[in-house]
């Protein structure tokens, strides 16, 4: 998921994206196209790995900086990326044949679409109204670095300080990737 832009848009887009995954794995249910399904899993794992190292990184650190109840909003949004992270893990190692597997990507759905719209209504209106324009693009352009060399994989026991993530991130982005080439994991 490649895009230009304030930190809005670039997360906004991401958001989009991974609604439209979320619709291809709902639309492919009980369609006997189990193989698709891992694809996509493991596709929206992916990018939704990669979005909430970024968020965990720049957007909350910023929300706490510059917004009135930033801390209570971004340590919300953290508690949220935890239970993500978690399901994601479990779903990671589940069957789309087996139905957990359907459980947790129904759980995981609903999890991000809940926080996709609480951050939507709620953090990226106050960030415009209390952030510099040119904060905000410079804010979206750190978004995009830290995902190309984030890790592409949950970590549920990893650190979860900002700090800790900038400075791992890179690290296990490296493994992970390698993991992801040497198996096929995320190919179109």
């Amino acid at each position: 998921m490649e895009h230009s832009g304030d930190v809005i848009t670039v997360l906004t887009t991401d958001h989009r994206q991974m609604e439209e995954i979320f619709a291809e794995l709902e639309a492919l249910r009980g369609a006997g196209r189990d193989d698709r399904r891992k694809e996509l899993a493991d596709k929206v794992i992916i990018e939704l790995v990669g979005h909430t190292v970024a968020e965990e990184a720049y957007l909350y650190p910023a929300a706490r900086r510059h917004l009135p109840d930033g801390d209570a909003l971004a340590d919300r949004a953290v508690a949220e990326h935890a239970q993500v992270e978690r399901l994601m893990k479990d779903l990671e190692r589940a069957e789309p044949g087996d139905p957990v597997f359907d459980h947790l990507l129904d759980r995981l759905i609903a999890e991000v679409r809940h926080h996709v719209r609480e951050e939507e209504s709620r953090i990226f209106p106050d960030l415009v109204r209390y952030v510099e324009p040119e904060d905000l693009v410079s804010l979206g352009g750190k978004i995009r670095m830290i995902k190309k060399i984030g890790p592409t994989r949950p970590h549920p026991a990893a650190p979860g300080s900002p700090a800790a993530g900038k400075l791992l991130a890179p690290g296990t982005g490296l493994v992970d990737r390698v993991r992801d080439l040497l198996t096929g994991r995320g190919r179109d």
